[in-house]
């Protein structure tokens, strides 16, 4: 066909291609390259219709493939020939609201370089402006009120654009073209500072200023941020800091920071490139980096840990707030403990009322929550540890022998701790933000919520329900409530499913699943897992040597108490971490088997050794113990011996080396260095009698950067594939997208 003949086609496009810039990018380069025709949202994505010379069409395609915005993402790209109309002119139309949608929801994104130049510039209209976005930043996912996403289905709706902004949206050459988002001080949202008793105290630039004094003066800020609020205090004033402390009851869990620039970031903590590039991304999570002997920050940010989580500013107003302070700022999520994050200005004030002492809120609306994402850099690869503002709603798109069926879903409501839930679509998987721990009934109540938007988001009702075995789940509950087909899936099995398709990969593969309990086929609590995962089940091919909890959950709190039983069930008496009477009444529970129910946990064996080592008291947060063992690990070769016998991997001969090793003043560094290379030889050696090349690695024990890149470089020598988590978080976050694999495995080849 010559390059010259006119022709016509259509572009059907799915993926993250809406509240992206996408259908101002697709108009300017069909206006570039002379064709006409137009572009819509459509509810699953993005349709084109393009008219021109043969050439400028497949240079358009050419363009469209390798130069799309880059906060967009593409699933799908059908073509397909259509007669000519001869139009002569590209345009934009309204979108077609009519069939069930299948567009990925956009997440929200850090504001731009662009837009950070202009509310710098005195002379620019938007000078300090701290909401000025454009089409490629800004809120998305937590402004959204239906799809397709278009302004009137935003909380920005209330907002009525004056007219330089209706200009700049109108205009095809424009940075603010279609930006959903758009508004200036004329026209859109405004700040206010509140007292503790919702008493205004200043208004727009002025509120701003004044919280800004607040914060120097060793005040706590509650400051209405994108998805939620933020708790800020001053990162270098130890008595701010221990006051936010006490007043969250938050005696030693690590505060995030986030700091005005790469430079300062820099100044307190040690950067490689990869972590570099994700502090500077559109996602703006906060990172999980080594801390510099000299950071100058006061301890009480992170007690006994050698890491800090930091963030750079993802929103205007979080920018203007660091550039007039000369410090770092603690920049914790704005909730009670055991609640969700606040975002409603009037909630906050009640829920925030006795640790905030005044309040930046604003009147634009947030429609849903979405706490700051976690990331850390693992064996030269991110990994999601939280999964929320800037990367979710999080999509996926699943591949024919995987998808529900046309006109089909699935629903999975997901954990008990660190809470998401998932839904899928046809070929399309979608997690959810963070929700949380279930255990408040604010908590159950968004959890619901957050179930029914999404529903309503795809205008779908769910046909089938998966959930976690343990019966005493909030999600269980929630999900045995319903009157729908409910499928109860293993905790370890849907960790395993999530990184199989966190990797995209098939079965076979071996499942090292190991974290601090999930609901066992046996009825025991389960947490050091060898899964066989093949295409359509699993098999347990080895798990840890089972030993006694005293006192139950109470021991997940407790090291001393998993010590207690670890030490009895090796036969070894006594225990200095209780007093005589103590375990006199410990050794009663156990003989009697009160309340003292077996497990297989990892997290339960690290909480033990850290009770052993003197590293750590009590939990204050969950995988604190675990944590103090990581820090406290030095450079070793050595480790300990161990057994496999059966199907069982027996600890006893690495707790009698560690006793040993005790008793002879054995550096607690090289103890705990030589107990993480034990565990990375004990997965190599199970690696080899399972005999399969792909090797999993999940759970909430990997989110220790220590033994998971021990593993894979043990793995990686002994011949192996290793392969852990990148999008999905490797803890209870991930295994809502586990549930609806298995959920779908269960429809398609009818097992359970």
């Amino acid at each position: 066909m010559p390059y010259k003949e006119r022709v016509r086609r259509q572009y059907t496009i799915n993926g993250v291609v809406q509240g992206v810039g996408y259908r101002p990018f697709v108009f300017r380069l069909a206006t570039e390259l002379a064709l006409s025709g137009w572009v819509r949202n459509n509810p699953s994505g993005v349709v084109i219709e393009v008219e021109g010379s043969l050439l400028n069409i497949e240079n358009f395609e050419n363009c469209h493939l390798h130069n799309i915005p880059p906060n967009a993402m593409v699933d799908l790209f059908k073509v397909k020939e259509l007669p000519l109309q001869n139009d002569h002119a590209f345009k934009i139309i309204e979108s077609d609201p009519k069939t069930a949608s299948l567009v990925s929801i956009p997440p929200d994104r850090a504001v731009c370089f662009e837009c950070l130049i202009e509310m710098n510039d005195p002379a620019n209209r938007r000078f300090r402006y701290p909401f000025i976005n454009c089409s490629h930043c800004g809120p998305r996912f937590t402004i959204i009120t239906g799809l397709p996403y278009d302004r009137p289905q935003t909380t920005m709706a209330q907002f009525e654009l004056c007219n330089t902004c209706g200009d700049e949206y109108k205009d095809p050459l424009d940075r603010r073209f279609h930006a959903q988002t758009l508004a200036c001080a004329e026209c859109g949202p405004h700040l206010e500072l509140w007292d503790c008793k919702k008493r205004l105290l200043a208004s727009h630039d002025d509120a701003l200023k004044q919280a800004v004094e607040a914060v120097k003066k060793g005040g706590i800020l509650a400051l209405k941020g994108l998805g939620g609020f933020h708790l800020i205090a001053d990162a270098s004033n130890e008595k701010a800091v221990e006051t936010l402390r006490q007043r969250k009851h938050r005696p030693r869990k690590p505060f995030a920071l986030m700091m005005v620039s790469l430079e300062e970031a820099i100044n307190h903590c040690e950067i490689s490139e990869p972590e570099a590039v994700l502090l500077q991304s559109p996602q703006a999570p906060i990172v999980l980096m080594h801390k510099k002997n000299n950071s100058g920050l006061t301890e009480a940010v992170a007690p006994g840990n050698p890491y800090l989580g930091v963030m750079l500013p993802c929103t205007p107003l979080h920018h203007l707030l660091l550039q007039e302070l000369t410090t770092p700022i603690i920049a914790t999520s704005g909730n009670r403990s055991n609640e969700p994050i606040c975002i409603d200005e009037h909630e906050a004030l009640e829920c925030l009322f006795g640790i905030a002492d005044v309040f930046l809120v604003h009147n634009r609306p947030i429609k849903h929550r979405a706490d700051d994402s976690i990331v850390r850099v693992m064996s030269g690869a991110n990994s999601i540890l939280r999964c929320g503002r800037g990367y979710a709603p999080l999509s996926f798109s699943l591949n024919q022998e995987q998808a529900v069926g046309s006109r089909k879903s699935a629903l999975a409501v997901g954990g008990h701790l660190k809470n998401t839930v998932a839904l899928a679509i046809e070929n399309k998987l979608i997690l959810s933000p963070y929700i949380g721990d279930l255990n408040s009934v604010q908590a159950c109540d968004v959890h619901e919520g957050l179930i029914n938007n999404l529903s309503d988001f795809y205008k779908v009702k769910p046909d089938i329900i998966a959930r976690d075995k343990h019966p005493d789940y909030a999600s269980t509950r929630f999900a045995e409530l319903t009157d729908k087909t409910i499928i109860p899936v293993q905790h370890h099995y849907a960790h395993a499913l999530s990184c199989l398709l966190d990797n995209t990969i098939e079965p076979p593969a071996l499942a090292v699943v190991w974290d601090g309990n999930g609901y066992g086929d046996d009825g025991t609590v389960w947490g050091g897992e060898f899964l066989s995962i093949s295409k359509d089940r699993y098999e347990r091919v080895f798990s840890l040597r089972p030993f006694p909890m005293p006192g139950g959950d109470a021991a997940a709190k407790n090291p001393a108490l998993a010590a207690f039983g670890l030490l009895h069930e090796a036969g070894i008496q006594g225990y200095s971490g209780f007093s005589h009477e103590e375990q006199t009444l410990l050794q009663q529970a156990l003989k009697k088997n009160i309340n003292c129910p077996l497990t297989s946990s990892m997290g339960r064996l690290f909480d033990a050794v850290a009770s052993l080592a003197g590293l750590t008291e009590e939990n204050s947060f969950e995988g604190e113990a675990a944590m103090a063992l990581e820090f406290a690990a030095g450079q070793t070769a050595e480790s300990y011996p161990f057994e496999l016998v059966e199907r069982i991997v027996d600890w006893a001969p690495m707790l009698h080396g560690i006793l040993w090793d005790l008793d002879n003043n054995t550096a607690t560094s090289i103890i705990a260095g030589k107990f993480h290379n034990t565990l990375a030889a004990i997965i190599v050696s199970i690696a080899e009698r399972a005999g399969q090349q792909q090797v999993l690695l999940t759970g909430g024990c990997f989110q220790n950067k220590l033994l998971l890149e021990s593993a894979v470089e043990k793995l990686i020598a002994a011949g192996f594939e290793p392969f852990w988590h990148h999008r999905i978080p490797t803890n209870d976050g991930g295994i809502a997208v586990g549930q609806i694999m298995a959920a779908l495995k269960v429809k398609q080849f009818g097992k359970q």
